[in-house]
């Protein structure tokens, strides 16, 4: 998925990071990944720690991550459900074909006709499946990250859900095909919620905390809105042109809140190493970040300058610069 803020050009540099402070032998530490997203921090120590700790308040993060993070274990015949879905015969009068393409009259054009009504039709089985115990709460949660990524990779947007293309792009007209989402095999159990993490850190602890907090204004609920409600699919009276639905706003994307949000989430931790993924761009400065940190222990930091994010080439963005610096803040806390 192309997401804002990803970490997965970042992995090796952050891995590294980490290891160099905590040490080779994971085995037994249990890691926090406290503002998920799509989960890439968390599955690339997955195998490596005791237990890996997910949380995102966004619903489809929750989706994704209750997927990649929390199933562990084979499960059976999935093959065969995806297979099922994919058979399914359309539905014409779904929610997303009804808001969310031209063909119903809505005047929005996040996917083409055909990918609306398939979305709706796997969305409408899976609920139905789930209601009634056909599958258990690892296959669904399996087909619905299947299905939030094969619906993002035919979505009519330039990367993000801020608003939709006029035309569809060459990726759009292609018909959705739901594609598994796999995920990595391994002993230990780990727990996903979706929670504030200022509230949730109180009632956690671990050895490792990893924060990937927002950096700037944008909020990811507005961003994301039509994953978020293709991974609730209730019924609600969609808002504006680009269909906004009712959604969380940070503090973290607060200038005037942000710092005292963070300071409070360093102080509530109970975890001995604490590192911070931030780049120069946020909404707090290295010496904020700094300041605030070296009140709990020992800082350290570790830099590195990578390609910023950028949606694709449709959509017609001038950015100042082609890099950003991505700042790894390191605190073993007393």
């Amino acid at each position: 998925m192309n997401y804002i803020g990803s970490k997965l050009k970042l992995a090796s540099f952050l891995k590294e990071g980490i290891i160099d402070v905590v040490g080779d032998d994971l085995s037994q530490k249990v890691f926090c990944d406290i503002f998920a997203g799509t989960g890439i921090v968390g599955r690339i120590f997955k195998k490596d720690v005791k237990k890996v700790i997910s949380n995102d308040l966004e619903d489809y993060s929750y989706v994704l991550n209750k997927n990649y993070i929390q199933n562990h274990k084979e499960i059976k015949n999935k093959e065969d459900f995806i297979e099922e879905l994919n058979s399914l015969a359309l539905i014409d009068s779904g929610f997303i074909y009804n808001h969310y393409c031209m063909g119903s009259g809505s005047g929005r054009q996040y996917f083409s006709d055909i990918n609306g009504k398939k979305i709706d039709m796997m969305r409408t089985k899976l609920k139905e499946w789930g209601e009634c115990k056909k599958i258990d709460d690892s296959m669904y949660y399996f087909l619905l990250a299947s299905l939030l990524e094969s619906a993002d990779k035919v979505a009519n947007t330039a990367s993000v859900y801020g608003a939709f293309l006029k035309h569809l792009k060459k990726s759009a007209q292609k018909e959705l095909v739901l594609e598994p989402a796999y995920f990595e095999l391994n002993d230990n159990s780990h727990e996903v919620y979706k929670s504030d993490s200022n509230e949730l850190i109180k009632k956690i602890e671990g050895d490792i905390l990893y924060l990937d907090p927002p950096y700037n204004q944008r909020q990811y609920s507005a961003n994301y809105h039509i994953l978020n409600t293709i991974a609730i699919y209730d019924e609600f009276v969609p808002k504006g042109k680009t269909g906004l639905r009712e959604y969380n706003r940070s503090s973290y994307c607060k200038k005037n809140e942000v710092a005292h949000s963070f300071e409070e989430l360093i102080k509530n931790a109970n975890f001995k190493y604490i590192f911070l993924s931030y780049n120069n761009e946020g909404l707090m400065s290295e010496d904020d970040v700094k300041n605030i940190m070296s009140k709990y222990g020992k800082y350290d930091l570790k830099t590195k300058e990578y390609q910023r994010f950028k949606a694709d080439k449709t959509a017609n963005r001038n950015h100042k610069a082609d890099s950003t610096c991505e700042y790894l803040h390191i605190l073993q806390k007393n």
